[in-house]
C-alpha cells in the first residue's frame, strides 16, 4: 500500500525524479540530496510503513541484508574509512519524512561529523538500571 501523500511513495514509485544506486521490487535506494556526507543514500521501500513500529518483520529483515550488501559496495567503491547505518523512528529520534527508510553513510576521516551522529550518555543508578532491566524482561 502506498500513501499518495508521502513523498518517499512518490520517489519509491519512480513518480518524482531521484538518483537511484539500486531498485528491486521491494525497495529503491536514493541518493540522499541533502547528504551528511559524499555517498550518503537512503533505502526506502516501495510500500508505506510509517516507521520501524509498522514495518513487517520480513520487510525489515530484507531491508537489513540490502543495507548490508550496500554498505560492502559503497566501502568498496568509495573508499570510506567507516560506516553509520542510521534509522529514526518518531520526531524526537529524528525522523522528519514519516516513511521507514535507512541512511547508509559513508564515513571519512575528518569529514566533519566526527562529532556528530551520537548521544550524551546518562547515569543510571543500580536501581534505575534495575528497574528498567525488568520492565524489559517481561
Amino acid at each position: 500500500m502506498r500513501d499518495a501523500e508521502c513523498i518517499f511513495c512518490k520517489i519509491a514509485a519512480g513518480e518524482i525524479p531521484s538518483k537511484t544506486i539500486y531498485e528491486d521490487e521491494q525497495f529503491r535506494v536514493i541518493m540522499d540530496i541533502s547528504p551528511a556526507t559524499k555517498g550518503h543514500a537512503l533505502i526506502l521501500p516501495k510500500e508505506h510503513y510509517a516507521n520501524l513500529y509498522e514495518i513487517p518483520e520480513e520487510v525489515a529483515a530484507d531491508a537489513m541484508k540490502l543495507a548490508k550488501k550496500l554498505a560492502k559496495k559503497m566501502t568498496d567503491a568509495l573508499q570510506c574509512d567507516g560506516f553509520n547505518l542510521i534509522q529514526n523512528n518518531g520526531e524526537v529520534a529524528g525522523q522528519t519524512v514519516f516513511h521507514f527508510h535507512m541512511h547508509l553513510i559513508p564515513r571519512y576521516k575528518n569529514d566533519g561529523n566526527e562529532d556528530k551522529l551520537c548521544w550524551n550518555h546518562v547515569e543510571l543508578s543500580e536501581e534505575e538500571l534495575e528497574e528498567i532491566h525488568q520492565k524489559l524482561i517481561k
